[in-house]
């Protein structure tokens, strides 16, 4: 029984007790005053009756109503914990990265000095579901763009490609995308690398930053050993290497080019790599003649736990003798860079010293030796700024150049 039937009941004695006793304590009635009130009495009687079982049926519907609510909500919530177990409740925002980074220089080559935000990037991922994604990678160049052309500025859209997974180990990706070739040209944020620049070997000879539109597979073959195969646009040069960078923008498609990488990452803090490019036409058709060309890469990227690292890359370009770019059917380049990185606990943060040691010979008698050194400072893992002086020999000009750099780089 609930409240509002007991409290009615208690009504009703109340109601029946009180007149009781008013008939109790006045002056007896005779038997027709007494027959009025008996009949006023009942009737008194049944309107509260009539009363309590409709506020009884009013009960029954609110109890009804509560214990149906009650199911509404244990259904919604039992709803709520299945989709996001499934991952079906996630919104749009937690499916979507955003991240960057950006480097500022200052060059002094020789007494000509210079200061330039080289490089302003943003990145956008998006997670479709768990087994389709999207990354793309936009970058301004050098600050500004300028219609005049008094600015060096571009605005460069890196990668934007989509991939599928095909199973745990393998995936299917299609679009724009840096190709695997060299340890920089994947992983070029500023504070992953020693220098305020870019090594010259990677810049020069693979060229670094090398991007093309195509579709390819990757994935694991074993445990720690990574492979990526790719058919993608090509170069289209006459001149040197790295003009060749068509940049997917409306870039010549009749000449295909193939890359393969393999890479090795089972020991932790230890990557040992190599890559192959196939040029069909490294001309994209601007003579009639052979110009296919290939491209073979191998590296070293060790970190060890005790702080000591080390890197080492060689490349090297195989032109077809009718083609000759710049007077050179074989370009190469190679380096040795070992470093050390530490931390002192009066300054927060962590220290890293290096040096570097590289060869290049690329293209119109153009052969080099350089020799740098530098730190780079890191208060935070994604931030660093740098220092590095270096000392280049032009041996077939017998000319010998010095540059001292600084430079601040991010990355979230």
């Amino acid at each position: 029984m609930t409240i509002i039937q007991k409290f009615s009941r208690v009504l009703i004695g109340i109601a029946i007790s009180s007149l009781c006793v008013s008939v109790t304590y006045a002056e007896a009635p005779d038997t027709e005053k007494m027959w009025e009130i008996i009949q006023q009495q009942q009737k008194m009687i049944e309107q509260l009756q009539q009363k309590l079982e409709a506020t009884e049926q009013k009960a029954a519907v609110t109890e009804q109503k509560v214990e149906e609510t009650a199911e509404e909500i244990e259904a919604a919530a039992e709803a709520i914990e299945v989709a996001q177990a499934s991952g079906t409740a996630q919104s749009f925002i937690d499916k979507t990265s955003v991240g960057g980074y950006g480097e500022l220089h200052y060059n002094s080559k020789d007494g000509d000095d210079s200061i330039d935000f080289h490089r302003f990037v943003l990145y956008f991922g998006h997670e479709f579901n768990e087994n389709i994604r999207f990354f793309s990678e936009l970058e301004l160049e050098h600050a500004f763009l300028s219609d005049s052309g008094s600015s060096n500025g571009e605005v460069e859209l890196e990668q934007a490609w989509i991939e599928m997974d095909i199973n745990d180990s393998h995936r299917i990706r299609a679009g724009v995308d840096v190709l695997p070739i060299g340890i920089i040209n994947l992983t070029h944020e500023p504070n992953t690398f020693y220098g305020v620049e870019r090594n010259e070997v990677e810049k020069r000879i693979i060229p670094t930053t090398w991007w093309e539109a195509g579709v390819g597979l990757n994935g694991e073959l074993a445990p720690g050993w990574n492979y990526d195969v790719r058919l993608h646009s090509g170069l289209s040069t006459t001149s040197s290497i790295r003009s060749g960078r068509q940049k997917v923008a409306k870039a010549n498609a009749d000449h295909p080019a193939t890359t393969a990488s393999l890479r090795y990452t089972g020991i932790p803090g230890l990557e040992v790599g190599g890559a192959f490019n196939y040029q069909s036409d490294i001309t994209a058709g601007a003579t009639t003649a052979s110009n296919s060309a290939t491209l073979f890469e191998g590296h070293i990227d060790w970190k060890h736990n005790s702080g000591f690292g080390l890197r080492a890359l060689y490349a090297q370009w195989d032109l077809d003798t009718q083609l000759s770019i710049a007077g050179d059917d074989t370009q190469y380049g190679y380096y040795i860079e070992p470093a050390y990185r530490f931390s002192l606990t009066v300054i927060p943060g962590e220290f890293g010293v290096f040096a570097r040691w590289s060869e290049l010979d690329y293209g119109d008698t153009k052969e080099e030796e350089r020799i740098g050194v530098g730190f780079n400072y890191w208060p935070v893992e994604e931030v660093a700024f740098k220092f590095d002086y270096s000392i280049v020999d032009d041996t077939d000009a017998n000319t010998t150049s010095n540059s001292f750099n600084l430079g601040l780089g991010y990355q979230f």
